[in-house]
């Protein structure tokens, strides 16, 4: 995306693409409802985040639309500094812990598939940890 286009400042970079996110994804790309790439000033050491966008009963006009139903993808900014080494990260190891766990999230029950999900990938002094959080 060009920097006209991009809406993130000079110092500010993504470190994934959607050409890198589709490479890794595959098929299970159809399945993603919500690409994002969050333009948020700082999300600490969040590098990039899932959900699971569950059916909710519509109640007095309330509810989730049912094209939103799935997953949602969003890529957090980084220092343009740390961009080349985040991105490294997120392909050899965030990537394809994304891709299993929407994976095992296509085969869980009907309970877990019924609730909201969201699963995030932190990297901090240069070491990338992932789970779930409410």
């Amino acid at each position: 995306m060009s920097a006209r286009k991009r809406r993130l400042p000079r110092h500010r970079a993504w470190p994934l693409t959607t050409t890198d996110i589709d490479r890794c994804l595959g098929p299970l790309m159809s399945e993603v409802t919500d690409l994002g790439f969050l333009t948020g000033h700082d999300s600490g050491t969040i590098v990039l985040g899932a959900a699971w966008i569950a059916p909710v009963p519509h109640n007095y006009g309330g509810g989730v639309h049912p094209d939103m139903v799935g997953f949602r993808v969003d890529v957090h900014p980084v220092d343009a500094t740390d961009r080349a080494a985040v991105r490294a990260v997120l392909l050899a190891r965030a990537l394809p812990q994304l891709h299993a766990w929407i994976t095992r999230a296509l085969a869980a029950d009907e309970t877990w598939r019924l609730t909201p999900h969201q699963h995030y990938w932190r990297l901090a002094d240069g070491r990338l940890t992932h789970r779930d959080e409410a």
